[in-house]
């Protein structure tokens, strides 16, 4: 690759950092937001809705919109819009009568960062010239689990040595990433995306009936990841019992290690394995986590359950981007930003579910959970007919052609 597009993938992979930032930091904060504000669990359920809800609205706007604007610009817009988020979840709660709605005024600031970061930071990988794109998307993707771990840890640390009280110093300094990276995206290179006259309309997209299938296995990815990602920290505390420490690290932390291992591997040994079939044993093993973690009456057993969880759901995401990459050619920046729309929904729609679950049998989050268990059983089933879908075209393709050479 080009040296100058390397420094531009590098500078994607701080993009998916600033994501997890965005998507991990504040419900670390969960328990202490309900203690210092007085903010009931269903209104703290409300702040992850608000999150990937503004994220789905600005994946939906962006399909007609970053075009005209240009990737540029956009991507410096994601970083200040990020970064002002971050800087008002310690000024806006103070600002009003009522901290919850400071609280979700800031959340909706970098919620529509992050939405942005999630339709640009993928194209902008697959146009960069390099003749292994799949591996530069995997390690993309593995960035935001490695952010994921490094927002867990130094956050730990940061409350272990000055305290929760201070979280919005913390909060500060997750301020400064985003700001960084917003200038090195003034100088990167940004190679040109698929032209319009060669890719497929808005219209032409919708109507490909494979189109709808890819966004509802984002919407079940998203939703399977995120469900147990966004409660593991209160649920390590509450549920099992632990301290605040230890649930962060042997919740979230766990959680995305796991993860990011998965999408490692599959980075360097997915061209050896059946995508669909890798995903349809993660969706079964996905299953099976969420069973131990709601119903295990044994901690050890339940955070066991949360890491098996996150090396399930490790490529659900990225496969899922690939499968439709493979399929719909031409998708172009309205195929990214639908399918991030999809995950966006899942993201929103799987932790609010195991909130109000939860919520509705006395803020019992084992019980939420296995609520959610809903996303990875429709994941499979979705996968097993295009899978067989797919197993049918191929036979009667093969028989054909057997026919054909017969003919001749």
């Amino acid at each position: 690759m080009n040296k100058d597009y390397t420094k531009t993938v590098h500078a994607c992979f701080m993009s998916y950092i600033v994501q997890a930032i965005i998507n991990n930091f504040v419900p670390l904060l969960f328990l202490t937001f309900q203690s210092e504000y007085a903010i009931s669990l269903s209104r703290i359920t409300m702040l992850v809705t608000f999150n990937f809800g503004v994220q789905l609205i600005v994946d939906l706007l962006s399909a007609g919109i970053v075009d005209r604007v240009g990737y540029r610009a956009s991507m410096i817009t994601a970083h200040i819009l990020s970064a002002i988020g971050l800087v008002s979840l310690t000024i806006l709660p103070g600002l009003f009568s009522e901290a919850w709605i400071g609280l979700f005024a800031a959340v909706v600031i970098y919620a529509a960062g992050g939405g942005l970061l999630e339709v640009l930071v993928s194209p902008i990988v697959e146009a960069c010239p390099t003749d292994n794109k799949e591996k530069a998307m995997s390690m993309l993707h593995s960035f935001y689990c490695w952010g994921h771990v490094g927002v867990v840890l130094v956050s730990t640390i940061f409350f272990s040595i000055a305290g929760l009280k201070n979280w919005r110093l913390l909060a500060l300094f997750w301020a400064l990433i985003p700001i960084v990276n917003m200038f090195l995206f003034f100088k990167v290179p940004i190679a040109p995306l698929v032209n319009e006259e060669e890719g497929l309309s808005l219209k032409g997209l919708i109507r490909k009936r494979i189109f709808w299938v890819f966004m509802l296995l984002m919407v079940c990815a998203g939703a399977s990841e995120q469900a147990v990602s966004q409660w593991a920290s209160a649920f390590a505390e509450k549920g099992l019992g632990v301290s605040k420490a230890i649930g962060d690290l042997a919740g979230p932390m766990l959680f995305a290690t796991m993860m990011g291992i998965s999408r490692a591997l599959y980075g360097k040994y997915g061209e050896k394995v059946n995508l669909k079939k890798m995903m349809i044993a993660s969706g079964i093993l996905c299953i099976g986590s969420y069973f131990l973690i709601s119903l295990s009456p044994y901690p050890a057993l339940g955070l066991l359950g949360c890491g098996l969880c996150g090396l399930s759901v490790g490529i659900m995401w990225p496969g899922s981007f690939s499968m439709a990459s493979a399929s719909i050619r031409g998708g172009g920046t309205a195929m990214f930003a639908f399918l991030a729309l999809a995950g966006d929904l899942g993201c929103s729609g799987g932790p609010t579910l195991v909130g109000v679950v939860s919520g509705f049998f006395g803020n019992n989050l084992k019980i939420g959970i296995l609520g959610a268990v809903l996303f990875p059983v429709i994941l499979v089933l979705t996968l097993l007919y295009f899978y067989r879908a797919a197993r049918k075209t191929e036979d009667f393709m093969k028989n054909n052609q057997e026919q054909m050479n017969c003919d001749i």
